[in-house]
């Protein structure tokens, strides 16, 4: 399918889109909850997924006040940097993807719920932060995602219109905040299926990233700008 309007900018998630750390980030915190005395079910942990601090507040809910939740935190944290300190995988195709984009002359941003810290330790190892142009993340915006802050922000350092952005999420949280920022929006599902919401506020569910880039290639070419003069 084509794009509804050129792509001027994609701004992309973190966790679960560019690398392989929802499944690493779900089992530690199951893990670790057991650890204390405490299960974690799996629909709560779908519940904070894409919420960054937000997710905090769910987790406190089911937990009950009695559970020693900042001791939680804190060696979830430090079991989360043990692994992303000594590499995560990429998703499939986010190299390519960014070569695209990168020949194309298509700035790229990453707007994630989670911390400059963690961006730059999780993204380090594997050598890509620096093709990004900008980098949103938590402390950058008032509201969290599902609320549109950090896309509206990402679009805003780029100095691209918002309706002009392809947003690439691999959440429900992110997808509404993506849609809710008026961009044209693409969920890649990690360890959510996409639901009927989804299919319906997005432009399409695509199956992996090498999708996204083999949509954004045929765009290019249909283009009337790419035709010949």
């Amino acid at each position: 399918m084509a794009f509804p309007r050129p792509v001027a900018a994609v701004v992309f998630d973190m966790d679960g889109l560019l690398v392989d750390t929802e499944v690493l980030i779900r089992d530690l915190m199951m893990e670790i909850a057991r650890q204390f005395g405490a299960e974690l079910p799996i629909s709560v942990f779908r519940r904070m997924m894409g919420l960054g601090a937000a997710s905090d507040a769910v987790a406190r809910a089911h937990f009950g006040p009695a559970f020693p939740f900042e001791a939680y935190a804190r060696e979830l944290e430090r079991r989360i940097y043990a692994v992303v300190d000594a590499g995560v995988s990429l998703k499939p195709g986010v190299i390519e993807l960014l070569d695209h984009l990168q020949a194309a002359e298509v700035p790229a941003a990453i707007a994630t719920s989670s911390s400059h810290r963690a961006v730059e330790r999780t993204l380090a190892p594997s050598g890509i932060l620096p093709r990004f142009r900008s980098v949103v993340a938590a402390g950058d915006y008032a509201r969290g995602k599902p609320c549109p802050d950090p896309f509206l922000a990402a679009a805003d350092r780029l100095g691209v219109d918002p309706t002009s952005c392809l947003a690439l999420e691999d959440s429900h949280n992110g997808v509404r905040a993506a849609c809710a920022a008026g961009m044209m929006t693409v969920m890649v599902p990690d360890l959510l299926e996409a639901t009927d919401e989804m299919h319906a506020i997005c432009l399409m569910v695509a199956g992996s990233l090498h999708e996204v880039r083999i949509m954004l290639e045929t765009s290019l070419r249909s283009s009337p700008s790419s035709a010949p003069g």
